[in-house]
């Protein structure tokens, strides 16, 4: 029990990465109903973006203090352009298409985009470091923050309240609201739909990429197949949380991520029990976690926003 602060610190701190990506999913999903199979790959092209910027545009013995910030906004742009890029040239064609068209498209853009990292970056064939911020870790009582989290813990927050009031406040998000509850009524009224659907890949993108900086300053590395599992479980998260919510994104990424750390940490712990509580086995827990809710409560934590067009 002693360790429990610090397993429910690193749920939190992991969940809060789920969520970011999981942003992105639900966005999308809420206002033109597709699952974006290949946001996962946007995750990851946003930290090899980041990445670049480090290795190939700052000087050598650049401070992180002042590099942090550059690479944020590199690995933003490249998310951002390859997610537009796809909405524009991959969905927006096959819209009006059986929903299984645009599926398979997903899921054939995000193994391209994994060969097309894995054949034309850098060693990108292995794990490659990714620099990290000196000092720490920190202590808070009997809680360890470690300095690569230290950008996750004021990324998500304040990422999350940007979003609330886009949302809620600005035009456009307003836009984005009447969209994903009728499309053709929100037409009618004058709005811009395709600007809207374009509005909502760019800024799952920027969310993804965040989540991915976040990652390389977390685990010291980035590669090519990090964002198949990390996707997986976002889009789980969404799930988890109620698809087409972004709050319930956000809430079912910090749900999946504490149980994951607490199952890791203490099924290991009950007598015969003791194979099933490694770190490989996270990844099966995460997804009976969803089987659970999804037995229990099928419209997520928060309920489905657009359940009525699924």
């Amino acid at each position: 029990m002693n360790e429990l602060p610090q397993q429910l610190v690193n749920g939190l701190l992991l969940g809060s990465m789920y969520g970011l990506v999981a942003i992105g999913y639900t966005m999308v999903y809420g206002i033109v109903q597709l699952i974006n199979f290949a946001h996962g790959e946007i995750f990851m092209v946003g930290g090899f973006g980041a990445l670049t910027v480090y290795l190939y545009v700052l000087p050598d013995g650049t401070s992180m203090w002042v590099a942090l910030p550059l690479m944020l906004i590199g690995g933003i742009i490249v998310s951002v352009l390859i997610a537009v890029g796809a909405e524009r040239f991959a969905y927006r064609p096959l819209r009006g298409a059986p929903r299984l068209a645009p599926l398979i498209t997903a899921i054939g853009l995000s193994l391209a985009l994994q060969q097309a990292v894995w054949a034309w970056y850098p060693d990108a064939r292995s794990a490659i470091t990714f620099p990290h911020i000196e000092g720490g870790p920190f202590e808070i009582g009997s809680v360890t923050i470690q300095t690569g989290d230290i950008f996750l813990i004021i990324a998500a927050p304040v990422s999350m309240a940007i979003l609330a009031y886009f949302v809620m406040k600005t035009r456009t998000g307003r836009g984005m609201q009447a969209t994903a509850q009728d499309r053709d009524t929100a037409k009618l009224m004058g709005i811009n739909t395709d600007r809207i659907i374009v509005v909502a890949f760019a800024l799952g993108a920027v969310f993804a990429a965040i989540g991915s900086v976040a990652y390389g300053l977390k685990y010291g590395e980035v590669q090519f197949r990090m964002g198949f599992i990390l996707g997986l479980k976002a889009f789980t998260a969404a799930v988890l949380g109620g698809i087409g919510n972004i709050y319930g994104a956000m809430l079912g990424g910090l749900v999946l991520g504490v149980a994951e750390s607490l199952s890791t940490a203490y099924i290991s712990d009950i007598p015969g029990m003791e194979q099933f509580g490694s770190q490989s086995w996270a990844n099966v827990w995460a997804f009976v976690l969803l089987i659970l809710v999804l037995l229990l409560r099928p419209q997520g934590l928060l309920g489905e926003r657009v359940a009525d067009r699924a």
